[in-house]
């Protein structure tokens, strides 16, 4: 942790070529994928997918997930990170919100899965101090998790066109200037995942 320099707001700052230490993560929301119920057994496989990524960048050195807090992808990613944090103790979790109460109109199973994450985060902050005014935080939320991060990992097809494109269109034009690291799970993936799992 000493190599690593805080921002502002608790972000870390890295320059182009260092290893990977922090990962942007993102992706669909629930109801992109008909996903309405915490139960639902395809939440198994997605988690099990973003475990296997992050056990890749573990082994290379990962240190921080950096997450906004928003459902779905990112909250599931909080969860499987903190399942491996038994093996992998040094993982940390960073959830950097865009505005104050996001959780605000949130159904009550949502915020409770919210609020269990933030309780397990080892650094939480809000981006802009503020409760939501206005599409531009989100803007400034992606911008700031491209700018302080070291990579973006995204579960995202893009063939299936969803909310995570406004965060990976700000990555690919960071990806022009300094080859930013972009990685994928796609359906496909997910498909595999499942398929590895009924041989086992």
């Amino acid at each position: 942790m000493q190599h690593i320099k805080w921002g502002p707001t608790g972000a870390p700052f890295f320059k182009a070529g260092e290893m990977m230490k922090v990962l942007a993560i993102t992706g669909y929301k629930p109801f992109e994928l008909g996903i309405f119920k915490q139960d639902d057994k395809a939440l198994y496989y997605i988690k099990k997918a973003i475990k296997n990524r992050l056990i890749a960048f573990l082994d290379e050195g990962l240190e921080w997930i950096l997450i906004s807090g928003q459902l779905g992808t990112e909250l599931w990613a909080a969860e499987a990170a903190y399942d491996l944090q038994e093996e992998y103790p040094d993982l940390k979790v960073a959830v950097i919100t865009p505005f104050y109460e996001q959780e605000k109109n949130w159904k009550e199973p949502n915020k409770e899965l919210y609020e269990a994450v933030l309780a397990q985060a080892d650094y939480e902050a809000s981006l802009t101090h503020r409760p939501y005014e206005s599409p531009l935080q989100f803007k400034q939320k992606n911008q700031f998790f491209i700018d302080k991060s070291d990579g973006l990992l995204l579960l995202y097809d893009p063939e299936k066109e969803g909310s995570p494109k406004y965060m990976l269109g700000t990555a690919e034009k960071r990806r022009e200037q300094d080859g930013y690291p972009i990685y994928f799970i796609t359906m496909d993936d997910l498909r595999v995942t499942v398929e590895e799992d009924s041989y086992l």
